[in-house]
C-alpha cells in the first residue's frame, strides 16, 4: 500500500511562490505516474501537473502552464510541484496523487492513492 504525504501549502501574497513536496513510502515500484490535483471550496477536484515516475515525462493543465513545475526525485521517492507567479485562483487544497496505470492521465478516477491534502492561499 501506497502512502502519500504533502508538505509546503501555506499563505502567499499574489505573485509570490511555493513548493509543495509529496513524499511516498510502501509500495512505491506499483507507481507509474504521479500527480498533482487542486480542490477549491465548491468545485471539483481537478488536475493541476503529472510526471511519468520512470522517465521524468511531465505534463500540465492550460492555467497552470509556465508557472508551475512538477519534478520528482526518485532517491528520496519525493515529487515536488514548484508554484510561481501564484494568483487569487490558484487557492485551494493540494492533494498528491499516484496512478499505477502506464499511461498518462488528467482525470482524478485514474489514480489509486491520495495524500490528506495542504492548503495553499493566495491574498490579492
Amino acid at each position: 500500500q501506497v502512502q502519500l504525504v504533502e508538505s509546503g501549502g501555506g499563505l502567499v501574497q499574489a505573485g509570490g511562490s511555493l513548493r509543495l513536496s509529496c513524499a511516498a513510502s510502501g509500495g512505491t515500484f506499483v507507481i507509474a505516474h504521479m500527480g498533482w490535483f487542486r480542490q477549491a471550496p465548491g468545485k471539483e477536484r481537478e488536475f493541476v501537473a503529472g510526471i511519468s515516475w520512470s522517465g521524468g515525462s511531465t505534463y500540465y493543465t492550460d492555467s497552470v502552464k509556465g508557472r508551475f513545475t512538477i519534478s520528482r526525485d526518485n532517491a528520496k521517492n519525493t515529487v515536488y510541484l514548484q508554484m510561481n507567479s501564484l494568483k487569487p485562483e490558484d487557492t485551494a487544497v493540494y492533494y498528491c496523487s499516484a496512478s499505477r496505470q502506464s499511461l498518462a492521465s488528467f482525470h482524478r478516477h485514474n489514480y489509486d492513492y491520495w495524500g490528506q491534502g495542504t492548503q495553499v492561499t493566495i491574498s490579492s
